[in-house]
């Protein structure tokens, strides 16, 4: 067998077919990717795992026993049906096979082996319908074999349904038999001063393992190995934005008149931060800061001051934003701000999709010619037609509704503009050093005086029918007090959602279907159109398929109190601001994620008067779904639900797929529990650096980080 490297082609190792399976279901395309997929856990010959535990709509491998298997006639359709019931000792479950009773011979009562599928619910019984699985031998040439084998850890993978767990582990030990010398990615002293394996030790003991003892030792190896990497690799990109030189923007007269205008005192946060971005206005090399903070805590204001003192050398600024909806509030918010003295010296230019031809070419030239030193827009910004004459500040606003490369090619229309990003998504301190560890991060924590806030219940109407009606009742309530109020669906048309459908093998057993009901915006308008207390109350419909003129039409009309009731998706979950909105009421509560609940609760309580957000949810109490949405009722700190949101998650939801591959897909490290792992990689990668710039007397290291970002994700790292 011909030794492999790391880099070696996986089709090199596998073969092109098993390599084409490999890339589709995984994306990789390298020996090092295959090895780097690590064993979720290990199962035992004999080992029944609890059946219990299985999460309806997650791919499993689990190891199990055969109880029976019955063959029947389908319902509603020629052929037959193949069921097999498994069990754990304990409960049981089935496996479901269509037209393919030949199974049934080697499937006997007492045959037992590994099974994979996707979890599913029939009759109220778990259910995988057309697993893989893989038997283990005669249970009486089982006995005859040596007995060391009966303990043998076996590793399970996280699979498709394509790509059993079982040919995984094939693959892995096939590689891992051909792979020759792997250059060690920590240093000696630091290994030897935290007692951690060498490579390719750890890499067998987490792969193949002859006992189970063998392996935390080689988790936490390879935990420092990707902490050590990625950490080393942000900290490279910050070296590379400071040797870059920008063009210095120091303060003047301006600001000085905006702040002298403002009919408000700033909050304490408010004028730290803008301290420190002002400071980095002057410095020697770009600013690259994010500020985080909650809703209405003030972030666009502090953007503002920034881009009046770009603006003061003749710099411009471009806001991009990632709705029609958002880009035209921004812009309406600025222009107001800046109030009747500055706004014609800045001239705030809106450039969108939705802009007619003409109006498209009249705010391109304001932008080109250096006119417009303020610049509010979407994706077209990024148009090759929309240039600027000296773009000195990129703000992004959202940054998690945009990818890396679109915001690259917003940056690359000026010479190393200064760089602000923009969250009302509180991020915790691990995901922050773990994702923006390439950027100063700031916080606007303390909230301006004067608004009065909003309460959140849970409306359970699974368990408390009545509620549902009082809903109703509490909106109009709140519209007859002269407010207004926002209804929330997950959908535009969920009917329409549902007959699209998904292909689920348990509609050709039985025709049993959820009682749930199904809101989107469609379904919610027409039960206030037949609701009888909303006979006078005027409401309308926003949603992201309808034209950007009407959507902004709509929500001015929202703005200005023509209308009562606004029914949308969450197309109004950022950036829109009505003081008048007391009251919103979320339908399918639990179809949110906990970020995406406070954002949208944070439309509400706004102004002087108190807010109501109303959760209505049929989740049952204490299930995962549940438990987001009585988080969210609990508190109103968005950094505390931060923390909640990163633990009842897990950080591969929470850091998302807009991140560079690097920082979204972290392997075996974990940013909740492995906070000191990621400091402590900090601090060696920091005096690493300091010794070793390069990386030249670190060549394993330097491996490492080329291996672990490809050159698209070097690009996309640059490019935050």
């Amino acid at each position: 067998m011909s030794e492999f490297t790391l880099r070696s082609r996986l089709d090199a190792a596998l073969g092109g077919r098993t390599a084409g399976v490999f890339e589709r279901a995984f994306g990789m395309r390298t020996v090092g990717d295959l090895l780097s997929h690590y064993p979720r856990r290990y199962a035992r010959r004999g080992e029944l795992t609890p059946i219990d535990s299985l999460v309806v709509g997650e791919q499993v491998t689990i190891v199990a026993e055969v109880v029976r298997a019955i063959e029947r006639p389908m319902r509603q359709r020629r052929g037959n049906i193949l069921e097999v019931v498994i069990t754990d000792g304990r409960g049981e479950m089935s496996l479901t096979f269509f037209n393919q009773k030949w199974r049934a011979e080697k499937l006997r009562r007492g045959a037992q082996g590994i099974f994979s599928g996707k979890v599913g619910e029939y009759k109220h019984g778990k259910q995988l319908a057309h697993p893989d699985y893989e038997l283990f031998d005669d249970v009486e040439v089982a006995r005859m074999s040596a007995e060391a084998h009966a303990n043998e850890p076996i590793p399970i993978y996280r699979a498709t349904s394509t790509l059993s767990s079982w040919t995984i582990q094939k693959s892995v030990a096939y590689a891992l038999a051909g792979l020759g010398d792997i250059d060690d990615p920590l240093p000696d002293d630091l290994r030897q001063r935290h007692g951690l394996l060498g490579a390719r030790e750890a890499l067998t003991r987490i792969h193949r393992p002859d006992f189970e003892d063998q392996v935390p030792a080689a988790v936490r190896t390879l935990r420092m190995h990707e902490a050590l990497v990625l950490q080393t690799a942000l900290l490279q990109q910050r070296q590379f934005v400071r040797a870059l030189s920008a063009t210095s923007r120091p303060a003047g007269e301006l600001l000085e008149q905006f702040d002298a205008a403002l009919p408000f005192a700033r909050t304490p946060d408010q004028i730290s931060v803008g301290d420190r971005i002002a400071a980095d206005l002057v410095g020697d090399w770009p600013m690259n800061r994010l500020v985080q903070g909650e809703v209405g805590s003030g972030k666009t204001l502090v953007a503002l001051r920034a881009m009046l003192q770009v603006a003061q050398s003749g710099g411009q600024s471009a806001l991009i934003a990632p709705t029609e909806v958002l880009a035209g509030q921004h812009l309406r918010s600025i222009t107001r701000m800046l109030g009747p003295r500055l706004a014609p010296q800045l001239m705030p230019t809106l450039l969108t999709g939705q802009l007619t031809a003409a109006e498209r070419r009249r705010a391109a030239l304001r932008v080109a010619s250096g006119q417009a030193l303020i610049v509010v827009g979407t994706h077209a910004l990024l148009s090759d037609s929309t240039t600027f004459a000296d773009l000195g500040l990129v703000v992004v606003d959202e940054q998690h509704r945009f990818g890396v490369d679109q915001r690259e090619a917003l940056r690359a229309k000026g010479s190393s503009p200064h760089a602000l990003v923009l969250t009302a998504t509180p991020i915790p301190r691990t995901v922050a050093m773990t994702v923006f560890g390439d950027l100063d991060v700031s916080t606007i924590r303390t909230m301006p005086a004067g608004r009065a806030g909003v309460q959140t219940f849970v409306a359970p109407v699974a368990e408390r029918p009545g509620w549902f009606a009082r809903v109703w009742e509490r909106v109009a309530e709140e519209v007859a007090a002269g407010h207004q109020a926002f209804v929330v669906c997950p959908a535009i048309d969920a009917e329409a959602s549902a007959a699209k459908g998904i292909d689920d093998p348990t509609a050709l057993i039985d025709d049993e279907s959820s009682s749930r009901m199904r809101w989107g915006v469609v379904q919610a308008a027409h039960l206030l159109q037949e609701h009888p207390s909303f006979t006078s109350i005027r409401v309308a419909t926003l949603h992201g398929r309808m034209p950007g003129d009407e959507k902004d039409a709509i929500m001015r009309a929202f703005a200005d109190g023509e209308l009562d009731v606004l029914v949308a998706t969450t197309v109004i979950e950022v950036g829109v601001d009505v003081p008048n909105a007391t009251a919103m009421v979320i339908l399918e509560a639990d179809r949110f994620g906990v970020s995406q609940l406070h954002q949208l609760r944070g439309r509400v309580g706004r102004g002087s008067a108190a807010g109501v957000c109303l959760l209505v949810t049929e989740a049952e109490p204490a299930s995962p779904a549940r438990e987001r949405v009585d988080a969210v009722a609990a508190t109103a700190d968005g950094f505390e639900l931060a923390e909640e949101d990163l633990r009842l998650r897990g950080e591969g939801d929470v850091l998302g797929d807009a991140q560079s591959g690097v920082r979204s897909s972290l392997r075996l490290l974990r940013v909740v529990k492995d906070a000191d792992v990621i400091a402590l990689a900090r601090q060696e990668g920091e005096a690493i650096l300091d010794d070793d710039p390069a990386l030249i007397r670190h060549p394993g290291l330097a491996a490492a980080i080329e291996r672990r970002l490809d050159s698209a994700e070097r690009a996309a790292l640059a490019k935050n």
